[in-house]
């Protein structure tokens, strides 16, 4: 585990900024969609985006919440192009209507930042009876990246640019159940463990990154995939759990 100040091989350390690691770089002509843009690693991840020209689509769930982080936005970056977008991953309805919607709109789609999250939340099911932080938090997201994808290679060819996805993920994926992702006890509520859950999610995250990233090296597609550990930060992600035990457990 590398100290917070400790510089890695791009020059840049767990206390840089986004600012300053996007220093430079012009967006212009890129379109990208960041899941939970309303608040928390979200909303800096859409103010920073727009700062460098890239047109940003903030899938949110709330779009009250949404737009008064898009003006607040705009205030600071009048130029900034950026659209509020209603999504709700953990009803897997939503996330048609969505990806239908924007396809609609004949946007082109460069980026897509799977940010989104819920963590440590008591037992749930989702509007399609599934447990609430697999919907959201995996489901949803592989759900719209599957329905997604041919824009982004339609847009990665025409382009000659290369198109991302980024998942948020975390290092909470090493406290998933035992047993890793418990497919036959999803909704097991009985065996529920809110950050045994969280962390089986999290996998599923990794998981889901890793595969394409296999299908597109595969397929020769000019696409690429990652996950992350974003490290420890204060968000609203933590409003179920108390955040000394996750400064602990999920720091990097």
């Amino acid at each position: 585990m590398w100290p917070f100040w400790w510089k890695g091989a791009s020059g840049f350390s767990a206390r840089s900024t986004a600012e300053e690691v996007t220093h430079g770089i012009d967006g212009t002509g890129l379109t990208a969609i960041v899941t939970g843009a309303s608040s928390g690693i979200g909303e800096e991840t859409t103010r920073v985006l727009a700062l460098r020209g890239v047109h940003v689509v903030m899938a949110v769930r709330n779009t009250d919440s949404g737009n008064q982080v898009r003006e607040k936005i705009l205030k600071e970056t009048p130029q900034a192009k950026i659209d509020v977008m209603k999504l709700d991953l953990s009803s897997m309805a939503s996330v048609r209507s969505f990806a239908s919607e924007y396809k609609s709109l004949n946007h082109p789609l460069n980026l897509l930042i799977n940010n989104a999250g819920i963590m440590a939340c008591p037992f749930t099911l989702s509007s399609d009876n599934i447990e609430l932080q697999f919907a959201t938090n995996h489901l949803g997201h592989f759900l719209l990246t599957t329905l997604l994808l041919e824009r982004m290679k339609k847009t990665a060819n025409e382009s000659n640019r290369e198109g991302r996805i980024v998942i948020v993920s975390s290092e909470g994926h090493r406290f998933a159940y035992g047993e890793g992702i418990r497919f036959d006890k999803i909704n097991d509520e009985a065996s529920y463990n809110t950050l045994q859950a969280y962390g089986q999610s999290k996998l599923s995250n990794i998981l889901h990154a890793t595969e394409l990233a296999r299908q597109f090296k595969e397929q020769g597609v000019n696409i690429t995939a990652n996950s992350l550990h974003p490290g420890s930060i204060m968000t609203n992600l933590l409003r179920y759990h108390s955040f000394i035990n996750s400064k602990v457990i999920f720091s990097s």
